[in-house]
């Protein structure tokens, strides 16, 4: 009995084989490469859509395959362990968080079934990797509803799994048991995933130069959805995570659009008001300045299952749920007790978002004059990057944020307490020159916040620079720099003195920008204090 897939990846064609091996020959070449020769008597076939399937221009490669045994099992890697079994060394590890597919096998006994999995680089995730315990875990994307291989492994959780490294010819052998994950299961493992496939790895090859060809990248699957992070990885954020929350996702409120105010082209200005379930528990308790509000938008744009959907391809495994970051404070009668203030029915919040994707979308173009209930599932956001609470209020503890475009958010809701509490505080921003009224408008509303703000636009043309900056003259800003923010700009912000005149002691910097600059930025302030909050909706 064996099974097998044919694929083309230069057009996402794929045919999976099952049957009965009739004979076989192995013959030897001169340059010591084997070749194998397979009779199969094939009993079941079939086509596979193009889902999950990255293109690559594929070439024959001749191997020179080695066994590299201690990077399995920790033997020469200068490890020392009374426990036994299998423990995947760097280079192991390093295919596996590079792999954007990989092969598996799977039997209910009396058939076999061999397919891939695929997605963006890096959606398999190393859960644990100790001397006996090597656990991965990778998310179930929509499929075609046959569940050939997901079947299988719900009868007999036995699999095999092949991860090749089309860059190197390096490949990974792994065997091992499955545990499915479904539902609430599955998103406590892997948060936005609805089904996941955990594998308990036990025994593993991994082979140098072991595959007879190698490929260069070529097109992404535009099915593929964002990599889902495990829950405990930095910059998940945990639908449903909240104040009161206890980690379930539960819908403890409705948030109602009400008012929206068009501050660019782009971005807005959302007012909600939040209507708490009555007699719910666990409450409502209100939200902390700079924390994030997690919205199900299911109910709304989630058109259910389909088999292929290419006018729409990122809908399929899409869960709808979004997070956005509070730009207004707690009422003020709440103000620094916001744990023990339950959200009264009415408690309007502000929310200032990117037109960008389905849910944003909709936000935009919803008629306020109808009614859009939207499903809470709790506040979250870590408290670290709650400037006021992070540095304590001491005076020798100098804030730096670092923004670009709506990465001001967090900070909208805390600057009123800053400024108004003597932090030191400095604002580095960077836009676009079409979104500068969402800085007049921010600098209106905080007081003070503009003479602490190095504004860095990026867009300006001709005549629209002095209509640009003349918007920003009655503000007081701080300094309007016609260019992208540099490391001299950020590292140069650290100069300042105290109150008695000495020197500043600490600098804390507190990032919030797209996944690009934020790389960039990590990459200047190496052995600096660093938060950062994730920019990803």
């Amino acid at each position: 009995m064996m099974s097998g897939l044919s694929i083309d990846l230069s057009t996402r064609d794929r045919v999976k084989i099952a049957g009965k091996m009739l004979v076989g020959a192995l013959a030897e070449r001169g340059d010591g490469v084997g070749e194998v020769q397979i009779a199969v008597k094939v009993e079941e076939s079939l086509g596979n859509c193009p889902k999950y399937l990255n293109k690559k221009d594929v070439k024959v490669h001749v191997p020179s395959p080695r066994a590299v045994e201690g990077d399995v099992d920790g033997k020469g890697a200068g490890e020392s362990s009374g426990k036994s079994g299998v423990l995947l060394g760097r280079e192991a590890v390093g295919v596996v968080e590079k792999a954007d597919m990989f092969f598996l096998s799977s039997t209910d006994g009396s058939t076999m079934d061999t397919n891939h999995r695929g997605g963006p680089k890096g959606f398999v995730r190393v859960v644990r990797n100790e001397k006996g315990d090597v656990v991965l875990a990778y998310p179930e994307y929509s499929g075609n509803r046959l569940y050939q291989t997901l079947g299988n492994l719900r009868l007999n959780p036995r699999v095999g799994l092949v991860i090749p490294d089309f860059e190197t010819a390096d490949v990974l052998y792994l065997t091992g048991e499955t545990e499915l994950l479904v539902g609430e299961a599955a998103s406590a493992l892997m948060p936005h995933a609805k089904l996941v496939v955990k594998v308990v790895v036990r025994e593993a090859r991994f082979v140098r130069d072991g595959l007879p060809f190698v490929g260069e990248a070529g097109e992404m699957s535009p099915y593929n959805p964002p990599v889902r992070k495990l829950a405990w990885e930095e910059g998940v954020v945990v639908p449903g995570q909240g104040e009161g929350m206890g980690g379930n996702v539960t819908l403890l409120a409705t948030a109602t659009l009400v008012r929206r105010q068009i501050l660019t082209p782009s971005i807005a200005r959302l007012t909600f008001q939040l209507h708490p379930e009555k007699g719910g528990q666990p409450v409502l308790r209100m939200w902390k300045p700079g924390q994030y509000i997690t919205l199900d938008f299911s109910d709304k744009l989630d058109h259910g299952w389909s088999h292929m959907r290419d006018d729409d391809p990122q809908s399929l495994n899409d869960d709808f749920v979004r997070t956005f970051t509070i730009s207004s404070p707690p009422p003020p009668q709440s103000e620094g007790q916001e744990e023990d203030v339950v959200i009264v029915d009415g408690t309007e919040l502000e929310l200032t978002v990117r037109r960008h994707g389905p849910a944003t979308g909709l936000l935009w173009r919803h008629n306020t004059r109808v009614p859009l209930h939207l499903p809470v599932l709790g506040f979250g956001g870590a408290e670290s990057f709650r400037i006021a609470a992070a540095a304590g209020g001491d005076p020798k503890t100098k804030a730096i944020f670092v923004a670009a475009g709506v990465g001001i958010t967090p900070l909208l809701a805390q600057a009123r307490g800053v400024i108004a509490g003597g932090q030191d505080l400095a604002l580095l921003w960077s836009l676009r020159a079409e979104d500068l009224p969402l800085a007049v408008d921010t600098f209106e509303k905080i007081p003070g916040l503009a003479k602490v703000t190095r504004l860095f636009v990026t867009n300006l043309r001709g005549a629209d620079e002095a209509a640009r900056r003349s918007m920003l003259e009655k503000t007081e800003v701080e300094a309007v720099v016609p260019r992208r923010i540099s490391r001299e700009d950020v590292l140069g912000s650290t100069t300042s003195t105290s109150d008695n005149g000495g020197p500043q002691t600490q600098t804390k910097y507190y990032l919030c920008t797209g996944p690009e600059l934020h790389r960039v930025l990590e990459s200047w302030l190496q052995g600096q204090n660093v938060v950062s909050e994730s920019f990803n909706y």
